[in-house]
């Protein structure tokens, strides 16, 4: 991989990461278009994962300490039951990672696995859209749990996160997707969609680094370092651009583009 390589696949990581349409579809995509051998590990998609969630921590940094400050309080409170959410939430990607790691990293070799994934992205997020509209006519039906998401929501959400490890099925689009469905409010589920994924990325990235993974990975020092900072900086604008509008826009222009992209993709992966 060259530098120049990896600065337009970092762009799309740092792009896609947050909006609905799948970064570690569009990496792989990326990857077929620019001639990029798809080498035998993922270091080069955890660094550019590690930098979007760099950026996260940036956008959310006040809410991030706000929630560790109430957490040191060492008692019971909103900040405690938000954290304890998405631990809960994290549980499901847990066990994909341990047991399950080795089939998941088989699949992004695939580009047909990648197309049909997004077609169920796009129904996703045209089912979302639409009972979260109808939901706006019974504003009742919207979650009053405390932080706005309840326990059970927090491991559905986590699960959609779980099954979102396939290449082509937005890891956003899933779990903003399933939080809606279930009645969260957009404020809510977005925020909590970007925070959950915080700890599993950072922990895979650290335990790469400490399993040598870094150290054998084929690709050299300077695509890593151009990739990571060109996703950082791309990802700092999606991040915020993708908060408003979850909160403000429909997301069935993010369906169409899923669909159509997704027909594409197969249709190039069997001809």
């Amino acid at each position: 991989m060259t530098w120049l390589q990896a600065l337009l696949l970092g762009l799309v990581q740092g792009l896609t990461e947050f909006l609905p349409v799948s970064s570690s579809g569009h990496l792989t995509i990326g990857r077929e278009l620019l001639g990029v051998e798809a080498s035998g590990d993922l270091v080069f998609e955890v660094v550019v994962h590690t930098a979007t969630v760099l950026a996260t921590i940036v956008v959310f940094r006040e809410e991030i300490w706000r929630l560790l400050c109430g957490l040191f309080k060492f008692r019971y409170n909103d900040e405690t039951d938000y954290i304890l959410k998405i631990f809960l939430s994290m549980i499901p990607v847990l066990f994909v990672g341990l047991f399950l790691k080795d089939k998941v990293e088989a699949l992004f070799a695939s580009l047909l696995v990648v197309g049909i994934a997004l077609l169920v992205t796009a129904l996703l997020l045209f089912l979302s859209d639409r009972m979260s509209a109808s939901r706006k006519q019974h504003p009742s039906s919207v979650s009053q749990a405390r932080n706005g998401i309840s326990w059970w929501q927090a491991f559905l959400i986590g699960l959609g996160q779980a099954v979102a490890v396939i290449p082509g099925l937005s890891r956003s689009g899933t779990t903003i997707s399933t939080g809606l469905l279930c009645g969260v409010r957009r404020e809510s589920v977005a925020q909590f969609s970007f925070l959950m994924v915080l700890i599993p990325i950072l922990g895979e990235a650290f335990l790469d680094l400490v399993g040598g993974d870094m150290a054998a990975s084929s690709i050299g020092a300077l695509p890593l370092a151009v990739g990571f900072l060109a996703a950082f900086v791309s990802g700092l604008f999606a991040c915020k651009v993708m908060i408003a509008l979850v909160k403000k826009a429909r997301l069935k222009w993010f369906a169409l583009y899923c669909a159509i992209v997704g027909l594409l993709v197969i249709l190039f992966s069997i001809l």
